[in-house]
């Protein structure tokens, strides 16, 4: 498996949720399942099968976890020194040519990518449109209502 990125905000939060579902959602459901096999008969069991469900959830997501951050490739923005370039990181603040609407922006990893935020994801159309420019440059971005201009207002690393 490949690495990707993230930035050390969104390794912290996967370490976060990872610690929560070992230490607390994991005993839970055992808990959850151990109640309900003491009702007896588990072959008509909702409590039973629900739990056993949560169970397999639970699990999956700490592998991908665990798996996520085996492979991750940890960026702390604020280190990066791209000399006003827009890299993964970088904080991005925009004008649509259009309308002269501002936006901030960072460029994130698929795990931590939250548009009401101002969190996109790397591999986005408007990220990837963006990687690369400096200020002053003008990034085209192919939107599903039609190509979008944006004007790089500045560029930060924090």
């Amino acid at each position: 498996m490949a690495t990707f990125p993230i930035t050390k905000r969104g390794a912290e939060l996967l370490k976060a949720e990872l610690h929560k579902l070992k230490t607390v959602e994991r005993p839970a459901v055992i808990q959850a399942i151990s109640e309900a096999r003491a009702q007896g008969d588990l072959s008509e069991n909702a409590d039973y099968d629900a739990a056993k469900e949560r169970q397999g959830f639970i699990e999956g997501r700490i592998q991908e976890i665990e798996g996520k951050l085996g492979v991750a490739q940890v960026i702390d923005p604020s280190s990066i020194h791209a000399e006003g370039r827009v890299v993964f990181g970088a904080t991005v603040e925009l004008e649509d040519e259009e309308t002269g609407d501002h936006v901030k922006y960072q460029i994130v990893g698929e795990d931590e990518a939250n548009i009401k935020l101002g969190l996109i994801n790397i591999s986005s159309p408007i990220a990837r449109a963006l990687i690369g420019k400096e200020e002053g440059d003008t990034a085209v971005v192919l939107a599903p209502g039609g190509e979008r201009a944006y004007e790089v207002r500045a560029v930060h690393y924090i």
